[in-house]
């Protein structure tokens, strides 16, 4: 299989709110900050692909605007995903790897204040049974959180099954939010930073039961950026590129009735056909906006405790909607890039309770 890799990655400061600027002005920087990292203009890459929601936006074929900051004359192939940049990168890859291109800019960017953002994401449900019920993002993640607790709280305490040594009780979930946003303290993009030791966030009252404020992802607007290259090409313009060894994405059913919401088969099976058991990873990136999420991830995806999680704080540092599956991808390139690690597995998710799932498993080449 051809060789591809990720050979820069830039990222917004992610605000609660960007009311004075457009979501062009938001992108721009952004994309002549990895454009100029590997040394190219915008007229020398092969294939462009975006990710963005026209719901957010609030009006039908938004991300045609966004391509003034890309510049599209001389016309430019292009293509875009209704949905996560994460998945804009999976179309990117497949025409690298087909031969088509040799390089390829991938972008996102999402811009949530404008409207309220638990009502705009209802329109991802079924339309005949949930979608009626306007249940919110965050009541359907504090449904999957309550179920998770619940088995936990079942389960036979000689019996670790597939938990693969992970905890689940609401210490735990505290334990995630004080990590991840301590971690985030290094991270210049987060738009929440620093946490109280998780003694003090259980003292919390609660959000949706049993999720607290701290459970839950920021609402805020960032973009991000990544530039793709393969073989001979990638090693000249990085000076350690980040190469995509393997990736898959899989889907849950529809329906949230029918499925087991402690589980999530989709991110264990798009694991093992990008080749992410096949050796140990140093460092994982997870898109999990509520802290169960990544209890639920790390299970699914056999991760141990010498397994360094979102060192950049994750989704519950920052989470623009439709970028922040893409930054999960772009910071684990970007800790092969420094030598931070050698091999990253990096992850995306889009709807509710884990619908859907991306694994993408990177590598940096030997020392």
């Amino acid at each position: 299989m051809r060789e591809v890799a990720i050979v820069a990655f830039g990222q917004s400061d992610h605000r609660r709110d960007t009311a004075e600027i457009s979501e062009v002005e938001m992108l721009m920087p952004v994309l002549h900050q990895v454009l100029d990292a590997v040394g190219l203009r915008a007229g020398e890459i092969d294939f462009t692909c975006s990710g963005s929601c026209d719901y957010l936006a609030g009006r039908a074929f938004s991300f045609t605007m966004a391509l003034d900051g890309v510049g599209a004359w001389p016309p430019i192939s292009e293509s875009h995903v209704e949905m996560d940049g994460a998945w804009a990168l999976y179309e990117a890859w497949t025409r690298l790897l087909t031969g088509e291109a040799e390089t390829a800019l991938v972008y996102s960017y999402g811009k949530s204040s404008p409207g309220d953002l638990r009502e705009v994401l209802t329109r991802q449900l079924d339309p005949y049974y949930v979608a009626p019920l306007w249940p919110d993002s965050v009541s359907l993640a504090a449904l999957q959180a309550q179920a998770l607790l619940d088995a936990e709280a079942t389960r036979d305490t000689g019996d670790t099954g597939d938990t693969g040594g992970v905890v689940a009780d609401e210490r735990a979930l505290a334990g995630v939010a004080a990590r991840s946003r301590t971690a985030a303290e290094g991270n210049p993009h987060a738009q929440l930073a620093g946490s109280a030791p998780p003694e003090a966030l259980l003292d919390e009252p609660y959000l949706v039961r049993p999720l607290r404020r701290h459970d839950c992802p920021p609402v805020g607007d960032g973009a991000a950026a990544v530039v793709l290259a393969a073989g001979d090409t990638a090693r000249r313009i990085c000076r350690r590129p980040a190469w995509i060894r393997g990736m898959d994405h899989r889907t849950e059913a529809h329906g949230l009735g029918v499925r087991d919401l402690t589980r999530s088969p989709s991110s264990r099976l798009a694991a093992e056909r990008a080749g992410a058991f096949e050796a140990p990873v140093d460092l994982a990136e997870l898109h999990a906006p509520f802290t169960s999420q990544e209890l639920i991830l790390r299970r699914e995806l056999r991760l141990g405790e010498d397994v360094r999680v979102n060192p950049s704080g994750g989704a519950l540092a920052a989470n623009p909607m439709m970028a922040a599956g893409l930054i999960r991808l772009g910071e684990a390139a970007a800790a092969i890039h420094r030598g931070a690690a050698d091999r990253a597995l990096a992850h995306a998710t889009s709807g509710p309770c884990l619908q859907q799932n991306l694994v993408a498993v990177l590598e940096g080449d030997a020392s």
